[in-house]
């Protein structure tokens, strides 16, 4: 039974849901059957932080209501204590039904397991063609709503550690992406970093995860089983079907890399420069249980230098692109105000703030834009995600 479970990520699950599917433990055991309702325990509240098991046969089942799944109350971000009162049924539509057509929030959660599940399968089938189908819905998310996009991927990937390789792998691309079009690069160059961006860590995702949750810091054996996962990520990736030799290039040497200029490289060892940049501007935006993500300016500081602490042309690519505070981060106001970046300006340190937290401390009522070209309203520190103490309503957000 165990060999034919797969995890689904934390946050997969909410209380006051009917399970679409049966829940098992890490040996199989049986938690609670499908059909049932999720009723606020422990054992509940444990299995929507850190997430479950579920049968392989039913993933398909699961993840074509998945599009459906969150209903209004938990979109509107309503407290978990009246969607348990309420009544959050899922149920699973009817084979022919019409699609409706997902919000941001809902399309996020959709591709978050859809990566998280196809980077995990042991014996994948098709890889290549549905590895494109999940970059391709990702991308048209991107391109339709760019900034509303980055927004909110890098405001949830700064706000928990749990499932932090698959959320990773899509800020990755989305940065990737953004980036190499800013750099004018050809579109098959842009296809190869695209598939390096999101496989780059293929395989390893498991230690990843592990090591996100983890206090302790890393044991010498994790460092072993992680150390060259590159070169094994990228003869995996052959095995499954992938035979651009630029992507696989980029796979194996996204940590070997070293500073300089990204001209007189191959193609693979360009992309393999962009992506180790973008690889660890990602990774500081994001927390672990042993740490907490860093500011915006902060991760971009760290990128704008390598290694030899001289300026890096990739790292300068990413903070054109995506400024000096990238939409999702927290800053605060020479007024005194905390706010959310949630579009970029006319220059790296100029970019549009929605106000959370008035000058007085309270929260405000509804997000307020602010134009930080004014002086009133310019930037005067980057903050850490876990310094904002607001529950933040993301739909008002994502509405400017």
């Amino acid at each position: 039974m165990a060999s034919d479970l797969i995890p689904l990520p934390a946050r997969t699950l909410r209380l006051g849901m009917t399970l679409p599917y049966s829940l098992f433990d890490a040996n199989g055991k049986l938690l609670f059957a499908r059909g049932q309702v999720l009723r606020d325990s422990p054992l509940v509240r444990g299995l929507v932080d850190g997430g479950a098991w579920v049968n392989a046969d039913e993933t398909v089942e699961y993840q074509r209501a998945l599009a459906h799944r969150l209903d209004t109350l938990v979109m509107q971000d309503v407290p978990l204590s009246d969607i348990v009162k309420a009544d959050t049924s899922f149920r699973m539509e009817a084979p022919n039904a019409p699609k409706a057509e997902q919000g941001p929030r809902e399309a996020w959660s959709d591709l978050l397991l859809r990566t998280h599940s196809l980077l995990r399968e042991t014996e994948p089938v098709d890889f290549p063609a549905r590895l494109a189908q999940l970059r391709d819905a990702a991308l048209k998310r991107l391109h339709a709503h760019p900034d509303a996009t980055l927004m909110l991927h890098v405001f949830e990937s700064g706000q928990e550690f749990g499932d932090y390789s698959a959320r990773h792998a899509l800020l990755t691309l989305l940065l990737c992406d953004l980036v190499a079009r800013q750099l004018q690069w050809n579109p098959a160059l842009i296809e190869a970093l695209q598939g390096a961006a999101l496989t780059m860590n293929y395989g390893a995702g498991a230690a990843h995860d592990r090591l996100a949750s983890q206090l302790d810091a890393a044991t010498p054996a994790q460092l072993q089983a992680l150390a060259a996962h590159g070169d094994r990520a990228a003869l995996r990736l052959a095995e499954a079907g992938v035979t651009n030799p630029v992507w696989l290039t980029a796979v194996r040497l996204h940590h070997e890399a070293g500073p300089g200029p990204l001209s007189n490289r191959s193609e693979g060892e360009k992309l393999a420069r962009l992506l180790r940049r973008i690889d660890l501007f990602g990774a500081r935006l994001s927390p672990r249980r042993s740490r907490g993500a860093m500011s915006g300016a902060a991760a971009a500081r760290a990128v704008f230098l390598d290694e030899l602490g001289q300026p890096d042309e990739a790292g300068a690519a990413l903070i054109k692109t995506v400024g000096l505070y990238p939409p999702g981060s927290i800053v605060r106001l020479a007024n005194g105000e905390i706010g959310i970046v949630f579009k970029r300006g006319f220059s790296a340190n100029e970019p549009l703030v929605a106000a959370l937290i008035g000058k007085s401390g309270s929260p405000l009522s509804n997000p307020v834009p602010r134009d930080t070209r004014l002086a009133a309203q310019a930037i005067a520190a980057s903050l850490a995600p876990a310094e904002l103490k607001l529950r933040v309503n993301l739909e008002a957000l994502l509405k400017l």
